[in-house]
């Protein structure tokens, strides 16, 4: 049996934004939560994320560049539909950028400065994905109802990320910045169920196909899986930061893991709602191909870049485990 390269490059770059997603979420979410954090707080939060949150980005490059490589003719639909928000995004990514490495050697207003910049390009480049996000479940559908639409699921999406900031804080943190940690992410954990609801409404709206496919009963009885695992998931990261908060013996990365699963359930609902289509109602992954020849050749160097992308990451996750110091470097 052949292998079916648009698919199995389907899976690559969905497993790379999804893991763009859960790993440069939780540091924009920190970035977004230093505002509501004091001096000294906001100095080991940063410590938290430096040595990780550069590297993060690295899967964003590598989804965008299988979307561009392996499905060209979708990749100029999607990214002309999308060009303001794609910008918005890259502007703040490159803000937040400047502003992190700059903070580090000001001082005084200066600093205050450039903390605000890197909160402000965190929040823009997560308001800028929300409105991707959404614009890309309605089928890049024109109009003030669906921008009204997009500016609430870039809410949820800012909510998400701030959830998954506050339990990474909860993991690798302590004290008073814990306790404001499991605050943090109780809210957190209310706008993604904002944001999951909305998304799973809109989604079987827009689209005849989606409403096919979520209710076709019975066929679809294992479907309702995913949104009891979801409401599991939930109440085990809210339970999970409310017991850690009142000196509970549990493992302080816990409501992390929580708040991955509610990320992996929910990107595993869109997956399913989507699949085969690369734009939804539009054109499938296999209208969207490259020519095979061109696929196995990117397929070649996938394979051999991947185990390296992996690599470090583990090692750096291990290497910088534990609790984050109080400052990330000395003037």
């Amino acid at each position: 049996m052949s292998l079916d390269l648009p698919v199995l490059f389907t899976i690559l770059m969905g497993v790379a934004i999804l893991a763009y997603v859960i790993l440069d979420g939780y540091d924009l979410g920190v970035a977004m939560l230093m505002p509501a954090a004091s001096e000294p707080e906001q100095e080991r939060m940063v410590a938290s994320i430096g040595p990780f949150w550069d590297a993060n980005q690295t899967w964003l490059v590598l989804g965008v560049g299988l979307l561009l490589v392996a499905f060209p003719a979708a990749h100029g639909i999607v990214l002309t539909a999308l060009y303001l928000p794609v910008i918005a995004m890259l502007v703040g990514l490159m803000l937040r950028g400047v502003s992190f490495e700059f903070r580090v050697k000001a001082e005084g207003w200066h600093r205050e400065m450039w903390n605000a910049m890197f909160w402000f390009g965190s929040f823009l480049a997560s308001v800028a994905q929300g409105l991707m996000l959404a614009s890309y479940i309605t089928g890049f559908q024109p109009g003030f109802g669906y921008f009204l639409f997009g500016l609430v699921v870039a809410g949820g999406v800012c909510g998400g990320y701030v959830l998954l900031g506050a339990t990474w804080l909860i993991w690798r943190t302590d004290g008073e910045l814990q306790r404001k940690a499991v605050a943090w992410a109780h809210w957190g954990l209310l706008w993604v169920a904002l944001g999951i609801a909305l998304v799973s409404l809109a989604t079987p709206l827009v689209s005849e196909t989606v409403r096919n496919k979520w209710f076709d009963f019975p066929r679809t009885l294992a479907l309702m899986l995913l949104p009891l695992a979801s409401g599991l998931a939930w109440l085990w990261t809210w339970h999970a930061a409310s017991r850690i908060r009142k000196g509970a013996p549990l493992p302080h990365w816990a409501p992390f893991a929580g708040a991955v699963a509610l990320y992996v359930l929910a990107f595993a609902g869109l997956a399913y709602s989507l699949f085969p289509y690369v734009i939804i109602d539009r054109m499938t992954i296999w209208e969207a191909a490259a020519h095979p020849s061109s696929l196995k050749v990117v397929l070649a160097g996938a394979l051999i870049v991947l185990p390296f992308i992996i690599g470090y990451t583990v090692y750096a996750y291990r290497v910088f485990r534990g609790k984050a110091p109080e400052k990330l470097y000395e003037h």
